[in-house]
């Protein structure tokens, strides 16, 4: 694997582990019942499911996988917490989380650049960025309500 493709699925991995860190606080905050606790549980194991993916491409290509995220984890956690003590974690969340997974998606593309030729990775990248493409509709949906 080159040094382009291995930073940039080092990347993904990362933003798929702040994400998943940043939905899992979220989850902790959401009182229940309510609607957006399983919004926020579905978005944790999306993106676990994607980091779990990359650390296994990362790992076959010898190349190491981090699992703890980046100084973005702390910043979503303190994002959300203090959401909730604040305001509670309602539809207001909503389009911030729209965003975040627009930023995610956009990040693919160099991703995939940079896999071209290979053609099973480039599948999976795809995958990924399909299932982002698909939640982030879910969140435009709720947001519309």
């Amino acid at each position: 694997m080159n040094p382009d493709t291995a930073d940039q699925l080092k990347s993904l991995h990362t933003a798929a582990i702040d994400a998943r860190n940043g939905y899992r606080e979220a989850l902790k905050d959401a009182e229940k019942p309510h609607d957006l606790a399983s919004v926020f549980q579905e978005m944790a194991d999306l993106h676990q499911a994607n980091a779990t993916e990359l650390h296994s491409l990362l790992i076959a290509a010898s190349e190491q996988a981090d699992d703890n995220g980046s100084f973005m984890s702390t910043i979503h956690r303190t994002i959300m917490d203090v959401r909730a003590l604040f305001g509670g974690l309602d539809d207001s969340v909503l389009p911030g989380l729209i965003d975040g997974e627009k930023r995610n998606i956009s990040h693919y593309g160099d991703a995939l650049a940079a896999v071209a030729g290979d053609d099973e990775v480039a599948a999976i990248l795809r995958g990924e960025r399909s299932r982002i493409a698909a939640a982030i509709t879910k969140l435009e949906f709720l947001k519309a309500d």
